[in-house]
Formats: structure tokens, C-alpha cells, sequence
């Protein structure tokens, strides 16, 4: 019969304690090395070079990925991307001036529209 209290009960549960961090650390480093290589294969984004890409990057870019201009570009006509352009300053409070939203959309309807 083991007993269920006394000197060595308190060292097994420290040693099963003990075991059982060791085992969560090294499963964590392990997810992290296989993780680090993948993440560095990814390659940034790049749009198409024409007028407004530096407007669109410095705008669009501030909030989220640029790779949603691409990933969504088979889609939305001209009339999309300027409500597009209109939700993100709208709903989303992109601070975007008139004649920035202007270049951005042009930019977009031209280079990815469909």
C-alpha cells in the first residue's frame, strides 16, 4: 500500500511537478524551432509599381497586411474599391484625407480591379 501523505509522497508529486514543466518546456522549444524557419521563408508582399503605391503602402500598410490588395483583387470592380476605400476611413477611422482616399482608390481600380 503507498501512503498518501508524508516525506515521500510530497517528493513524488515534486518530482511528477518537476517532470511534467520539463516536458511543457521542452515541447514549447520545440514548436518554436519549427516554427522560426517557416516564419522566415515568408516573403513580404509586393505590389504592382504604379502611381499611389507609396500612398496605398504608407496608408494601407499602417493597419493591416498588404496582402489582402492581392489575395482579394479577382473580386471587387471600381465601385467596390472605392467602398472599400470609404469603409476603411468610415467604420475603421483610417485617418486618410480626401485627396489620399482619391489616390488609393485610382490606384487600386487600376492595378486591381476586375
Amino acid at each position: 500500500m503507498i501512503p498518501k501523505s508524508g516525506p515521500w509522497f510530497s517528493d513524488k508529486i515534486m518530482r511528477e511537478t518537476k517532470g511534467c514543466a520539463m516536458r511543457k518546456v521542452i515541447v514549447a522549444l520545440l514548436a518554436a524551432a519549427f516554427a522560426c524557419p517557416a516564419l522566415a521563408e515568408e516573403k513580404p508582399v509586393e505590389l504592382k509599381k504604379a502611381p499611389g503605391l507609396e500612398t496605398v503602402e504608407g496608408n494601407c500598410g499602417a493597419c493591416h497586411s498588404l496582402d489582402y490588395i492581392p489575395m482579394n483583387s479577382p473580386f471587387p470592380n471600381a465601385a467596390l474599391w472605392d467602398a472599400e476605400v470609404g469603409k476603411m476611413i468610415k467604420a475603421f477611422g483610417a485617418p486618410i484625407d480626401d485627396s489620399d482616399a482619391r489616390t488609393i482608390a485610382e490606384y487600386l481600380k487600376k492595378n486591381y480591379g476586375s
